[in-house]
């Protein structure tokens, strides 16, 4: 395996979407990736030479990529629930952000069915 931006790609795989295994790298990224680096995108990362390898590692390294990316996306979450503006205060709720409805579905967001029992009928 090929060893990027501490992530190991698989060899068996094109070229581009080896590269989507990083955090932070989609298909299109990838492509242009390997456009800077002079790679062909059908390639199969076990076809690439040492020499590809550090090129693809150099076009990369001009992305922020796995770990400041998340960071960055946590500290972005973090100030909307500091701020407590609407996508803030629904981060904190674990409720969804863009408006979907949410009394039947969002099972996703709101985890697993909590059952609330009935109120009991009075006897007379």
């Amino acid at each position: 395996m090929a060893r990027i931006a501490g992530v190991d790609i698989p060899k068996q795989k094109r070229g581009v979407i080896a590269l989507t295994y990083i955090f932070g790298i989609g298909k299109s990224r990838a492509q242009d990736i390997l456009a800077a680096a002079g790679v062909s995108e059908d390639k199969k990362v076990s076809d690439w030479s040492d020499d590809e390898i550090g090129k693809i590692r150099e076009a990369v390294g001009q992305y922020k990529i796995e770990g400041e990316l998340r960071s960055e996306v946590q500290l972005n979450i973090k100030r909307l629930m500091d701020i407590g503006c609407q996508r803030g205060i629904r981060h904190r709720m674990g409720l969804p952000l863009r408006g979907q409805r949410t009394k039947n579905n969002s099972r996703t967001r709101k985890g697993k069915r909590k059952t609330v029992a009935n109120k009991k009928k009075a006897t007379k």
